[in-house]
């Protein structure tokens, strides 16, 4: 493995980082495996320490490597998350009683270790989306989505506490097929969904909850779901951990 040679025009640091990616990329460095430390970079391409440690600071924060106190950096053996945007909504799915998730996991373990339930004034966003009144009263439910041991998501739901009162959705745990299966039940089967993606560095208390590597972005979906009519039934605004996701989209022209 050399970086490119001086007619490159790049910064030093982000060619041996596109070397070391290439080099993960054909095999030659495996899931777990640990990658040249910051004194074999050094002698490997003659240049300072701390050009060494950026090259290896820009596999971190691609989610594509992991630093292991006192042991190095490692390539990362956690598989992306593959989201099916398309499949994983429709009515096939959850109103079947299976989660949207099990669309994207395939045999992988997700679970949902912790969760929050209660009520809360609207804010003006949300209250916009779901077409009430500001200060209005809404369900809010708060979940953190953890994939082999990795966490994933945060996502917070929305819903008109009047439509949802004294259902599933007020409770931890909402049953067979989650949200949109109890809102079929009661009248208010969700027909279409809207979807906006948007990407930012994380705030610290996100940071945290995902257990992101420094430098590492969130991507954000904030999907309405309408029921019948174009009414708006659900907000749930998700913070997804770039490193661990692939958005795919799959439809016919």
């Amino acid at each position: 493995m050399a970086a490119k040679g001086d007619g490159d025009s790049r910064p030093k640091y982000q060619r041996i980082a596109d070397a070391l990616r290439e080099a993960i990329e054909s095999g030659q460095y495996g899931p777990g495996a640990r990658l040249p430390g910051e004194n074999e970079l050094m002698a490997t391409h003659g240049v300072a320490r701390m050009t060494a440690r950026q090259a290896l600071g820009v596999l971190q924060s691609e989610g594509i490597a992991e630093s292991r106190k006192g042991a190095g950096v490692f390539v990362r053996s956690f598989r992306p998350l593959r989201r099916r945007g398309i499949e994983r909504l429709s009515h096939e799915q959850w109103g079947t009683g299976r989660s949207v998730w099990s669309a994207d996991i395939e045999d992988r373990t997700l679970i949902v270790d912790q969760v929050g339930v209660g009520e809360e004034p609207a804010p003006e966003r949300i209250a916009r989306l779901l077409g009430i009144t500001p200060g209005d009263t809404v369900c809010v439910r708060n979940r953190r989505f953890v994939l082999e041991g990795k966490p994933v998501l945060l996502a917070t739901s929305f819903l008109p506490a009047d439509l949802v009162a004294g259902s599933a959705i007020t409770r931890e745990d909402t049953g067979p097929g989650g949200i949109y299966a109890r809102l079929e039940e009661l009248g208010c089967r969700p027909v279409h969904f809207r979807e906006e993606v948007r990407s930012r560095m994380p705030s610290q208390d996100e940071a945290n909850r995902l257990s992101l590597s420094p430098g590492t972005p969130v991507m954000l979906i904030c999907r309405t779901a309408f029921a019948d009519g174009a009414h708006p039934v659900e907000v749930n605004e998700m913070t997804l951990d770039s490193a661990s996701y692939v958005l795919e989209y799959d439809f016919d022209a």
